[in-house]
């Protein structure tokens, strides 16, 4: 079953399978806040107007001088991206032709920016889906010969976050063996910030995180995505990027997002509690589902049940859900859901519940 790398864009799934697209489809391959963006962008629209006659801030003011003061770090230390995928392609360039561990599963840019620049990638499979546990000796042995240990925290697809304490042994070990950590925060916004790691970057010039401000704010067409890294690590990278990589909209509009604390709290509340019910669902029916804490889940059917046949249900019902065939160690027999609103959500409760009664 070939089908796309990426959820989103449902069209190309049904099109890349030869099937007819239901009028009505709700689409759960993606994982962005449901919520949509903040209201004040709404609000404000018309006022944003205007700015598409200027060039945008060289230096990526005002969001820049917001990030720096969200993050309690200096402006040096933070470089702004066309979405995060722009910012894992200019450090796939940082590891041309070198050694990077890849802890898998998990999101499939790292492994495409880099192979396009010849990197010698390693890659690293959990045992255990559901917990996402590290394989801790196993990684730090790796890590003795490595330039970069790509992690994603929590993890894409499983929505699982890695212990905090096994984090900062690695990032101790990192700076033993000479071996740079590439963090992924994407979805840390669905956690407590304490859980982030940017903290630790100040003291540790070989750790870099990066930040994506699409998935709790809903605006993933903006693109804008950031990077906390050392200065000098900042700085080599910001002389790949092009000038004016970013739009005055994302600029305004991603500045005005981290002043949106409550809204966050809401979507947070909101996602947890639609999450733990629909675990507790699938559990029920004797699925294995993955310990998330974020706006999605990752649930694998019963031994006894056909992963394709389940997808291509769904599909028939309207329903899209995020396939795995392309993330290593889970091969197609997991799936992913994203977390939305309370009809797409009815909807596919009543679809799943459809197909566990004739199953």
């Amino acid at each position: 079953m070939q089908l796309p790398n990426h959820g989103a864009n449902p069209q190309n799934v049904y099109r890349q399978l030869g099937l007819v697209m239901p009028e009505d489809v709700y689409d759960f391959s993606e994982n962005v806040n449901s919520a949509g963006p903040p209201p004040f962008v709404e609000a404000r629209w018309r006022t944003f107007y205007p700015l598409i006659q200027r060039y945008p801030d060289p230096d990526g003011e005002p969001f820049l001088t917001k990030v720096a003061a969200f993050h309690h770090v200096i402006k040096d230390s933070i470089l702004l991206g066309n979405g995060a995928s722009e910012l894992f392609t200019v450090l796939a360039r940082r590891y041309a032709c070198k050694r990077v561990i890849i802890v898998h599963p998990t999101f499939s840019e790292y492994e495409r920016t880099l192979q396009a620049v010849g990197a010698n990638i390693v890659p690293i499979i959990v045992e255990d889906i559901v917990q996402y546990a590290l394989p801790m000796e196993k990684l730090k042995r790796e890590m003795v010969n490595a330039d970069a240990l790509y992690i994603c925290t929590p993890n894409n697809p499983t929505g699982v976050l890695p212990q905090k304490v096994e984090l900062e042994q690695l990032i101790i070990h990192g700076a033993s063996v000479n071996c740079e950590l590439v963090i992924d925060e994407a979805f840390i916004d669905w956690v407590d910030e304490g859980y982030s790691l940017i903290g630790h970057v100040a003291k540790n010039p070989h750790v870099l995180v990066v930040r994506s401000m699409t998935k709790m704010y809903a605006i993933p067409g903006l693109r804008l995505g950031y990077l906390v890294a050392d200065p000098a690590v900042v700085g080599e990278l910001k002389g790949m990027l092009a000038h004016w990589n970013l739009n005055a909209f994302a600029l305004v509009i991603g500045a005005g997002c981290l002043d949106e604390q409550h809204y966050c709290q809401r979507a947070i509340t909101y996602a947890r509690n639609q999450r733990e019910a629909l675990q507790g669902y699938l559990q029920e029916n004797g699925c294995q589902v993955t310990n998330s804490v974020t706006n999605y889940i990752c649930f694998a059917l019963p031994k006894n049940q056909s992963a394709d046949a389940f997808f291509t249900y769904c599909l028939s019902k309207g329903v899209v859900l995020r396939h795995t065939n392309n993330f290593l160690g889970l091969n197609g027999e997991w799936f992913r859901i994203g977390i939305k609103d309370i009809t797409a959500m009815t909807y596919l409760h009543n679809c799943l519940q459809t197909w566990f009664k004739a199953n």
